[in-house]
């Protein structure tokens, strides 16, 4: 493979000849790490007895690299925080490159050992892929697409259905960071100080919580439409109320001074390394022992609905009084993963 600064993909590497053999042996393999069926379309795995999750998703996210991550970290990582979403040990993960025509090679050598340390830091083996490239112009440099296996330690399901009134709402750490960091990679924004993506494995909480004997009765990582999409998705899944103190919302003051200046609501923000917890009242103290030292603190609860209302969001302001967070409506930020 040449190993020239100035080099770039071409078509060349997608069409199934020397040039693409000479990418995968000579670029993804040795940064990525060569599994034992490396050159077979399958590979065989040995999986440990019980429940397996599997998930898969796809990425897009501009800029290609932000602060706190970059494409390839936020590919893994993503994946295998949607396996411990569903009380899962994250073992394994598929990895499938679409390629744009003139991606500068340095670049995606940064990417690949981005993606090979997120995947140390995951506790996962990259086991197999695919790689194509596509016409330039057509794919904004790199697309990712990821597909995971884990096996699940949780004692039971964790699903919105087995939400009860009285439960209590746990975040584990604060809340629109991912977000803002990459409106500001994307526009230029000179943050002081400046923000970076809270992109990060969520698997060692998730243990810790389990291990401890803390039984989540909802898990969810806090993506696409942040806290807000997230929220009005488990009030209607449960049919309960959720009732949360807006002053006990962790949001750090460059998150909530950038919306207020560009007019967005915080809640509505992505994150890539936070989760909401519910747990029935007795398991709140452990939870939250668990949960506070890394900035995770106890928000809300839920509620049974007044007679004749549909199931609400609520929060309670530091003056008393409430305001209803109104559902989400669209994309607020494109391209964030």
């Amino acid at each position: 493979m040449d190993s020239d600064d100035s080099a770039t993909i071409r078509l060349a590497h997608g069409g199934g000849g020397q040039a693409m053999r000479a990418l995968i042996h000579g670029e993804l393999l040795p940064i990525l790490g060569a599994y034992a069926a490396a050159d077979h379309d399958a590979t065989v795995l040995g999986l440990p007895a019980g429940r397996l999750a599997f998930s898969s998703d796809s990425y897009v996210v501009q800029p290609l690299e932000f602060p706190g991550g970059d494409i390839g970290r936020l590919a893994v990582v993503g994946t295998a925080n949607d396996l411990a979403m569903a009380g899962a040990r994250p073992l394994h993960l598929s990895l499938a490159l679409i390629l744009e025509e003139g991606l500068p090679l340095p670049l995606l050598r940064r990417l690949l050992t981005s993606m090979a340390a997120a995947a140390r830091d995951c506790g996962v083996t990259i086991v197999t892929g695919d790689t194509k490239v596509v016409e330039r112009g057509r794919a904004d440099g790199l697309y990712v697409t990821t597909s995971g296996l884990g096996v699940v330690e949780a004692p039971g399901p964790i699903t919105a259905s087995a939400l009860r009134a009285g439960d209590a709402l746990l975040l584990s750490g604060d809340l629109g960071r991912h977000g803002v960091a990459i409106l500001a990679a994307r526009h230029g924004l000179r943050l002081d100080p400046p923000l970076a993506s809270d992109c990060a494995p969520l698997w060692p909480q998730v243990q810790q919580l389990l291990a401890a004997g803390v039984v989540p009765r909802f898990l969810r990582d806090l993506t696409r439409g942040g806290l807000a999409a997230t929220l009005e998705e488990l009030a209607m899944a449960s049919g309960l109320d959720l009732r949360l103190q807006e002053p006990a919302l962790p949001l750090l003051p460059a998150v909530t001074g950038t919306c207020a200046l560009l007019g967005l609501e915080p809640l509505q923000l992505a994150c890539e390394g936070r989760f909401l917890l519910a747990v029935e009242p007795r398991q709140l103290p452990r939870a939250l022992a668990l949960l506070s030292p890394a900035g995770g603190a106890l928000v809300g609860q839920a509620q049974s609905p007044p007679p004749g209302l549909s199931p609400r969001v609520v929060l309670v302001t530091r003056f008393g009084s409430e305001r209803l967070l109104p559902p989400t409506t669209g994309d607020l930020l494109p391209r964030i993963c």
